[in-house]
């Protein structure tokens, strides 16, 4: 097999793994290969602790990533995803490690922008989930096999204890392009928070508004990944 021309490295929502992405290399040009980020504790991690501050999961993730940069890189965050992108391409630059060809960023306002909500990492078991129905954010299977609902539960109010208590300092633009992506009924992210990713970049920025939802990206794999294969002149 050839070497990748590119690689999309993309990382997953609160609760979420890598297995969300799983019908994304059929969208992908043969040489463009999707590495998908398995966050600790879940999956084949699962003997691993979650991850509950920004900085630890960001510098973990950085450090393997570094082990990718012999070819061009891509970064896909969606929810929570979006901010742990952005912080490790905002670390890639700062170590002058290497400046990814775009930086996209779904589901998510801006790093700055008052988030719709900051508490369900507070709430019990019953509450949090509550919250989760409502985005859409949890498998049906999950919610109704009481025994897999407690293995998945720790990492899930990780996550968001992780995304609700992020609240980064003011710091210089990144010099990579970023699109943000959004579901046009996502009543939880604001399109105006969305649009705030153009100030955290000095290069190009653009935003995409898709029909659907805060998971407007599940079944519509081929619009996304091919606007994504746009973007990169994939195509």
């Amino acid at each position: 097999m050839r070497a990748p021309r590119l690689r999309l490295i993309c990382f997953p929502h609160a609760g979420g793994s890598a297995g969300v992405f799983r019908r994304w290399p059929e969208e992908l040009p043969p040489d463009v290969e999707l590495v998908a980020i398995q966050y600790p504790g879940r999956q084949e991690r699962f003997g691993e602790a979650c991850v509950d501050d920004m900085t630890s999961l960001a510098d973990q993730i950085t450090d393997v990533v570094t082990s990718l940069l012999d070819r061009p890189i891509a970064l896909f965050g969606h929810s929570m995803g979006a901010g742990v992108a952005y912080e490790v391409t905002r670390r890639l630059e700062s170590r002058q490690l290497a400046w990814p060809a775009r930086l996209f960023v779904s589901g998510s306002v801006s790093p700055l922008t008052p988030r719709h909500r900051r508490d369900l990492h507070l709430r019990d078991d019953e509450g949090m989930l509550e919250g989760l129905r409502e985005l859409g954010g949890m498998d049906d299977a999950v919610l109704a096999d009481p025994d897999l609902l407690r293995l998945v539960l720790p990492c899930v109010r990780a996550d968001l204890r992780l995304i609700e208590t992020y609240r980064p300092a003011r710091l210089p633009s990144i010099a990579t392009p970023v699109t943000a992506y959004a579901g046009t009924t996502d009543a939880h992210v604001p399109r105006e928070g969305v649009a705030a990713w153009g100030d955290f970049t000095s290069a190009e920025f653009n935003l995409r508004i898709f029909p659907g939802g805060h998971f407007y990206l599940v079944g519509q794999e081929p619009e996304v990944v091919g606007d994504v294969c746009a973007r990169l002149a994939l195509r």
